[in-house]
């Protein structure tokens, strides 16, 4: 299947006048390539034995993924499953292609020149390269290594992602409520509710990181990809975005990138260990710490190289 050509940055302008808010529909450039939910996708197991399939729905599929760069691989051939109300920990060395991965799900790969990958991603069975990007870009939404709130007041910087979905621009008494939600589940309201008007900028690191958890939440994603979200932040800050984390899990699917292998152990449900670009084993969390089924695996995870 050839990439659609990328959609205009605001697709509502293709939309007749009494077209709904975009918020969960999508104009396809043509009919996309659907994988039906209950098909078995086609693996291509980097260990013995299948995926293991739990109870849980998958919310989007990573079937035989490569990407390259000036054609030369990053990942190559993996095959992942991103379920449903559970965590998804990518884990590895630096250069083997977890922030890649993470990336090209919302298709932000993209943005660097020369980049491409074959393969297939799924989002609730429809492939992504036939959705608009700003919608993907919604239903996926991404929280970068370091926390990167707007130069603008608490309220705005929240405001500014359901500004963006509108067709018409609400006022703040419309946005309060959301605002409100949004800064309640990225659990922020309680330290800011009395000075929203306050400059993000003047927030805590730890505070910053959860502004712009709270201002993905605010456009109401199904999948949140974290690219090593506590990296930058002091123990007790990272013990609060942990606890987000699991929090967030009820709701929705969560991916992170991270280093840290206790946080991996600790927030993770499914722990994916990739090296050089391959996915070398994947397993529930607990499994693949206690009991990893491959030699290079078992390596990693107890410190022998990393």
């Amino acid at each position: 299947m050839q990439p659609t050509s990328t959609p205009p940055a605001d697709p509502a302008t293709d939309l007749p006048a009494n077209f709904p808010p975009p918020v969960r529909r999508i104009t396809l450039d043509r009919t996309p390539t659907v994988v039906a939910p209950s098909a078995e996708p086609v693996h291509h197991t980097p260990i013995d034995g299948a995926l293991e399939r739990g109870a849980t729905r998958d919310r989007m599929t990573i079937d035989n993924l490569t990407v390259s760069y000036a054609g030369s691989p990053a990942v190559k051939g993996v095959t992942l499953p991103i379920r449903d109300q559970e965590v998804l920990a990518l884990i590895g060395p630096s250069g083997c292609g977890k922030s890649t991965l993470l990336r090209t799900l919302n298709r932000l790969t993209e943005l660097t020149p020369g980049a491409s990958y074959t393969g297939l991603i799924a989002l609730d069975g429809a492939d992504v390269r036939g959705l608009p990007v700003t919608d993907l870009r919604r239903r996926v939404s991404m929280v970068f290594q370091q926390p990167n709130p707007f130069p603008m007041s608490i309220f705005d910087n929240v405001a500014y992602a359901i500004r963006e979905q509108s067709k018409r621009a609400p006022g703040r008494a419309a946005l309060a409520p959301r605002v409100e939600s949004a800064l309640k589940r990225a659990g922020l309201w309680d330290e800011v509710a009395h000075d929203l008007d306050r400059p993000a900028l003047r927030l805590s690191g730890g505070q910053q990181q959860r502004l712009c958890i709270a201002r993905a939440l605010a456009v109401e994603p199904e999948v949140m990809l974290m690219d090593e979200p506590c990296s930058a932040l002091d123990p007790k800050s990272t013990m609060v975005i942990e606890e987000l984390i699991r929090d967030l899990r009820k709701s929705l699917a969560v991916v992170i990138v991270t280093h840290n292998l206790q946080q991996a152990r600790r927030v993770g449900d499914h722990v994916a260990f990739m090296y050089l670009g391959d996915l070398v084993e994947y397993a529930p969390a607990e499994q693949l710490f206690t009991e990893p089924q491959a030699e290079r695996t078992r390596e990693y995870v107890s410190g022998a190289f990393g």
